[in-house]
């Protein structure tokens, strides 16, 4: 297991962290098998989604923010629970498979932290086990 350290600098944003779970799925020594990408906080969480075109991440953001509305009957004390309900709703878990000692994404697709409460220090686990037949 590998744990990376994300800073985050806005309210909420999207991190890019695909360059850093692809070296550890090679500092794991998987060659095939499957990644799991991990956060482990419960006002952020771990996506999949296009990476050329940065207006992609703005609309992404946007629309979580459409949907999930600061209303008068929250009762979390700490005032974040949007956040927390963004984070159930993007979710803390992807997995993607590995093959040849690298990530199998689409041409357009990268991992992203997923902030909703920052700025923070946040951390994500990537975890990669090799499927039977290749360990």
């Amino acid at each position: 297991m590998t744990t990376l350290a994300i800073t985050t600098t806005c309210r909420e944003e999207l991190v890019d962290i695909t360059a850093q779970v692809q070296e550890a799925v090679r500092a794991s020594g998987v060659q095939h098998g499957v990644c799991h990408i991990i956060c482990s906080h419960t006002t952020a969480g771990v996506a999949v989604n296009e990476n050329a075109d940065p207006d992609v991440v703005h609309d992404i953001l946007l629309s979580l923010r459409d949907m999930v509305k600061e209303l008068r009957g929250f009762r979390h004390a700490e005032g974040n629970s949007t956040a927390h309900v963004k984070s159930v709703l993007v979710g803390i878990h992807t997995c993607l498979p590995v093959e040849h000692g690298r990530l199998v994404l689409g041409t357009w697709q990268a991992v992203y932290f997923c902030e909703f409460d920052g700025p923070r220090r946040r951390q994500v686990r990537v975890v990669c086990v090799a499927t039977p037949e290749h360990v």
